[in-house]
């Protein structure tokens, strides 16, 4: 897991001062309360990934690059141990704000945790979750990691989230591993709608059946079927709303890299049109914070309107 982020700024020397809570610093530690800022000489005897930030900075850089590097170090960290990401090759501000966009698109190794999801049940959850994936699979990896990174965007929208939203947020997509392990089939559906409806009505009744075998109390169980039964629909209730916005939000930060290079540019397409419409308007402004592919950034200003999308804090920085 990432517990540690370090920075150094070119022609930063130890004795100078510390970095300063300023700025795009305040968001890092606001959206990243877990995580610690410390200057490098801090590290010690860390797992240390050292990543350039220019590198993330470069015009036409797509993060879905950097995955398997990431991803691989912290497959490779010995058990118990974290790692420390270490970046390096920009100024102060731009290497905060691109620290923040680092973390997001890697949260899913920052795990954090609230008092709902604290304790034997949930370890016993996450660990019957990570049992259902077959994770020589390629697209089962995704799910994966999709699945994770859309429980830690929960708890980034509402730090306070109950253990029935946090619970629905990792099983909401747990009908592909039926139904889509080794090949995609959704962007040969007739009706995109009733596809995804069935998909959310069958991985709720999954979801409900597992977290019974662990024991998970009957309401909880309940509440999580009626959640992921109806992720793939907009509705007021204020958990669904929740989920609806971690699982877009999600798509945007980290699978839709991925997504423009599995599938047909005009299924890419709907599904970036489909997706933006579970997310809420007053959420939009996180998509300016994330690090999109260029061709799944243009299907997004096609759809949303460039003016309306901001240029990313590391482009502006």
């Amino acid at each position: 897991m990432i517990r540690q982020l370090l920075l150094s700024e070119p022609g930063l020397r130890a004795a100078d001062a510390p970095l300063a809570p300023t700025g795009a610093f305040v968001l890092l530690a606001e959206e990243f309360p877990t995580v610690s800022l410390q200057p490098l000489a801090q590290a010690g005897n860390a797992h240390v990934l050292n990543l350039d930030a220019q590198q993330w900075r470069a015009p036409g850089f797509d993060p879905f690059d950097w995955d398997e590097h990431v991803f691989a170090t912290a497959a490779s960290c010995p058990a118990g141990n974290c790692i420390t990401l270490h970046l390096t090759g920009s100024p102060r501000e731009a290497l905060a704000a691109t620290a923040l966009e680092v973390l997001t698109r890697y949260q899913g190794l920052v795990r954090r945790r609230n008092a709902a999801s604290e304790g034997p049940l949930f370890d016993a959850i996450l660990a019957r979750h990570l049992a259902l994936h077959d994770l020589s699979k390629p697209l089962v990896v995704a799910d994966y990691r999709h699945a994770l990174d859309t429980w830690q965007w929960v708890l980034r929208l509402a730090p306070r989230a109950d253990l029935a939203v946090q619970t629905a947020a990792l099983f909401h997509d747990v009908e592909r591993l039926l139904s889509e392990p080794d090949a995609r089939v959704e962007h040969h559906a007739r009706d995109y709608q009733a596809f995804k409806d069935a998909h959310a009505a069958r991985g709720a009744d999954v979801a409900c059946e597992l977290l019974s075998d662990l024991g998970v109390d009957a309401g909880t169980r309940e509440r999580v079927r009626w959640l992921i039964g109806r992720h793939e629909r907009p509705e007021a209730d204020v958990c669904l709303t929740l989920l609806n916005d971690a699982d877009a939000l999600s798509f945007f930060s980290l699978n839709a890299s991925g997504f423009v290079r599995y599938f047909p540019l005009e299924h890419t397409r709907r599904k970036v049109v489909y997706t933006l419409g579970r997310l809420r308007p007053n959420q939009r402004w996180r998509l300016a914070r994330v690090r999109l592919a260029p061709q799944v950034r243009r299907l997004l200003e096609e759809a949303i309107g460039a003016v309306t999308l901001p240029s990313t804090m590391q482009e502006s920085a």
